[in-house]
């Protein structure tokens, strides 16, 4: 074989063997015991905007709790059109910036348009995939989780690249519906429990920082990595639950 040959064989192996590398693993249909969710389709997003969120949600205190801080670098995980996106924008302000991440390509369009009406600019777009965030390592202060990691079809690979992204004082918040209230009116798959969210984020290197109680229908749970230091906790003042009215997801 001419060398010339060889050599291209050579740099062709070379593009090929890393995209092998990076093939997406399958997706699972459980994970410790509990059966993941579908992912909520776009066509879903004004559900996101309702009216009603505020009121059955509390999300005011939700994010005050968050403890942003001008010019921290924060993730809207599953950001879908932005609701929480817009509301993290605010707090950081222009000296912050948010990561919105979503594996659905409308849903960016959809947060892109709310955020030019709103004249947000600290606001950064990333199409992720199911089992990448694609956001910077040791970069992020906290990253926030409302209502999606049950719907993870990859929650391992997605727990150790949010993992490797945070700062070591940096903080995951999962907010979910309780699965522990029957009276929490959303259907079961998109609730989860303490016990079943504690369970998976320490067997993927996280330990449990702090939880917040005070929301009407949800878990506010905040963990660190579990290499962090014990002494930095983020804090917010306390608020107590709202009574409200039923919806369903």
């Amino acid at each position: 074989m001419p060398l010339r040959y060889l050599a291209f064989l050579l740099l062709l192996v070379s593009w090929i063997a890393p995209l092998a590398a990076e093939e997406i693993p399958p997706a699972l249909k459980e994970y410790k015991g509990r059966t993941i969710a579908q992912t909520m389709h776009y066509q879903g997003a004004p559900w996101l905007i309702r009216e009603s969120r505020e009121r059955e949600e509390d999300c005011t205190t939700m994010v005050k709790q968050l403890g942003l801080k001008p010019g921290m670098i924060a993730c809207d995980m599953g950001c879908g059109n932005g609701f929480y996106t817009l509301k993290m924008a605010t707090a950081v302000s222009d000296e912050g910036k948010v990561l919105a991440v979503d594996i659905q390509p409308e849903m960016l369009r959809l947060l892109q348009a709310r955020a030019e009406e709103a004249e947000i600019k600290n606001v950064d777009r990333i199409l992720g995939d199911v089992h990448d965030p694609k956001l910077p390592e040791g970069k992020v202060d906290l990253i926030l989780c409302i209502d999606v990691y049950h719907e993870f079809s990859h929650p391992v690979q997605m727990l150790a690249a949010m993992r490797k992204s945070l700062k070591p004082t940096g903080r995951l918040v999962l907010v979910e519906f309780r699965a522990e209230d029957e009276n929490v009116p959303i259907k079961p798959l998109h609730k989860m429990s303490k016990d079943q969210v504690n369970k998976e984020l320490t067997a993927n290197g996280f330990r449990l920082a702090r939880q917040f109680d005070g929301l009407p229908w949800q878990h506010m749970m905040f963990y660190a990595r579990d290499d962090s230091p014990e002494d930095e906790a983020i804090s917010a003042p306390k608020q107590p639950p709202t009574k409200t009215e039923p919806a369903s997801k």
